[in-house]
């Protein structure tokens, strides 16, 4: 067996054990248990039927041994498989073939001729893949997400009523709290989450052309598109009738732009963290023993966050194309689809490490207070807003362009703030008003909004 230093990527070698969840879903090995789950309950269904009588009923000892051949399925079964593949150089007949083998060991040789009854290969490849995949999303992915949601509600909590100076186009803005800001993210992460998991993959049961011609040939009395909705909806899927050869994978698009705009958001926080930690207003904790620069041997830098920038950019860039390519086939069929789908493991791999990366950064910042107030204290002109806006309501003339020649592209005291405002004909009430604004305290209703559940 190769070391993993020598593998060809870095899902195999550096990143393998962030990635080693996903295996068991989107591995050559998964892929070929979902093919077998599909062959195997796909008998069992034949077998149900009064009206195809070619298949034996099975009992339920019967239907629990063929179960087992996916539920108990190993490394070995695996490479059994693939060197049936190697044979016959076509990946499902491979299963076929073993699965024969399997069945005659099992003393069931009577159900041999309904394994792949009337099925192309994309009837049992397009049902593998969603079924793969949308237990990647349940058990590995979406709890990676919920897990850096989590992460970033405490610290909404904990930096609620924390005021921060905020930045519009870099520059100088009303503020903020810490907790608010943070909050945002964690909103924007929960409903894109939510859209991912509410999406339900389809899936296609219907011969070579999509007609169930075979289906309809063999036995004209079966009502063929009930059946395969049946058996479709039997494997927690959403039926699509109208298809050609290949299941139409607009739900595989779906569900690639749902993993995209997750991406985004978190190449959004990623940034914004890395610019926070640029300006010292998050401290990282130092890892023991761990280096920072080869040649400055202070440096603590903010590698997660650059990390999960760098892979949610590997990732998007394949979901995207997935979502452009995987709904385009010639005519009927073309096979430019299947080596695509193969790399779905590649582009949710390097989303995991990136989301892992990301909950590790998270778990090692803390908001220097003392920086941030300061940094707040420093730009009192953010309070032209308040005071302009409260000038309205009193409906003195022109108080924004007041307002204007006095801080636009300057530096402001809170003395040059309070001389402008003494120096107002307005009645004292109001002037003692606007001499109360201080940057610390104008965060408006933000300590509320950074405790605001979704």
């Amino acid at each position: 067996m190769r070391s993993p230093l020598e593998a060809l990527s870095p899902l195999d070698g550096r990143y393998a054990d962030d990635v080693a969840p996903l295996r068991a879903y989107l591995s050559e090995a998964a892929l070929y248990r979902a093919r077998v789950q599909v062959e195997v309950e796909y008998v069992i269904f034949l077998a149900r039927s009064p009206r195809i009588p070619f298949v034996p009923p099975l009992d339920a000892a019967q239907q629990g041994a063929l179960r087992n051949l996916y539920r108990q399925f190993s490394a070995e079964d695996a490479a059994a498989i693939a060197a049936w593949d190697r044979r016959v150089n076509h990946d499902v007949k491979a299963v076929e073939y073993w699965l024969r083998e399997r069945l005659a060991a099992l003393e069931l040789q009577a159900w041999s001729e309904a394994l792949h009854w009337a099925l192309t290969s994309e009837d049992v490849n397009n049902l593998a893949y969603a079924i793969l995949l949308r237990e990647a999303r349940n058990q590995v992915l979406a709890p990676a997400i919920h897990d850096i949601y989590l992460a970033l509600r405490d610290l909404a909590l904990a930096y609620a009523e924390l005021p921060m100076l905020a930045r519009t186009h870099g520059q100088p803005a009303t503020p903020t709290t810490l907790g608010k800001e943070l909050n945002v993210f964690a909103h924007r992460l929960h409903r894109a989450s939510d859209q991912l998991n509410r999406i339900r993959l389809t899936g296609k049961l219907n011969g070579a052309t999509g007609s169930f011609a075979a289906q309809r040939a063999a036995l004209p009395d079966v009502d063929w598109l009930r059946f395969s909705q049946a058996f479709v909806r039997f494997l927690e899927l959403e039926p699509v009738a109208l298809t050609t050869q290949i299941e139409p994978h607009d739900t595989l698009a779906e569900l690639c732009d749902a993993l995209r705009r997750i991406n985004t958001i978190l190449l959004d926080l990623d940034m914004d963290l890395w610019r926070y930690i640029s300006d010292g207003w998050f401290r990282q904790r130092a890892t023991p023993g761990e280096v920072g620069s080869s040649t400055m041997p202070h440096k603590v830098n903010p590698i997660d966050f650059e990390n999960s920038e760098g892979n949610l950019h590997v990732a998007n860039a394949l979901l995207e194309m997935f979502s452009r390519k995987l709904p385009i086939s010639r005519l009927q069929r073309d096979l430019s689809d299947s080596t695509v789908l193969r790399t779905f493991g590649t582009a949710l791999g390097h989303s995991l490490v990136a989301y892992r990366r990301t909950l590790r950064g998270l778990h090692k910042i803390e908001a220097d207070e003392a920086t941030i107030r300061a940094a707040l204290a420093d730009h009192p002109e953010v309070l032209a807003e308040a005071v302009q806006t409260i000038l309205r309501r009193e409906g003195y003339p022109e108080p924004y362009e007041v307002l204007k020649r006095l801080t636009r592209g300057r530096r402001l005291t809170m003395d040059d703030l309070h001389r402008l405002i003494e120096s107002l004909d307005v009645a004292e009430g109001v002037k003692a008003e606007l001499r109360a604004l201080t940057p610390e305290t104008y965060i408006g209703i933000a300590p509320e909004l950074a405790r605001l559940q979704p």
